[in-house]
């Protein structure tokens, strides 16, 4: 049986192996978009980290059922693709364009936003989900992109 600090080497070294791979990963990111996918890595609910043109540039791994794929294999995503893996609607079943979406908004006006609506995800169910947006706003006020958290609601229906 390891011993405790054999147990806390280990640990240090599982650590410093994720902040090297995200380094890796984002070399010519800012410190801010390096810090958000750390702490994105860390979380047990999806969430999407793009650029400023909505480009995602990291997902999580619970994020990973919603798109199917692991960040992995994909890599970085532009809109354009991501955008399609899932159907946003409203109560009445009536799509939501994407400028009404918490995420577009955030990049938009570089402000929080959030939302509760139900999403067709990729495996075909109708899920009810929230999700709150926020942007990444570096030092000397700079925009550098923006975060989604999102989550299943209580209710939902497959």
């Amino acid at each position: 049986m390891p011993s405790l600090i054999q147990l806390n080497t280990l640990i240090k070294l599982s650590y410093l192996r994720k902040v090297t791979r995200n380094l890796i990963y984002m070399p010519s990111y800012e410190i801010e978009i390096i810090l958000n996918r750390q702490l994105a890595d860390c979380l047990s609910i999806p969430v999407f980290i793009t650029d400023t043109q909505g480009n995602l540039i990291f997902y999580n791994e619970p994020a990973e059922e919603l798109l199917g794929q692991r960040f992995e294999e994909t890599g970085e995503m532009p809109v354009e693709v991501w955008g399609t893996i899932f159907t946003p609607m409203d109560d009445n079943s009536t799509i939501i364009p994407p400028e009404n979406l918490p995420l577009v908004k955030t990049l938009r006006d570089c402000y929080p936003h959030h939302d509760t609506f139900w999403i067709k995800s990729i495996k075909g169910n109708k899920e009810k989900i929230s999700v709150t947006a926020y942007p990444i706003i570096g030092r000397e006020n700079k925009f550098l992109g923006a975060v989604a958290i999102f989550w299943k609601t209580k209710y939902n229906e497959n």
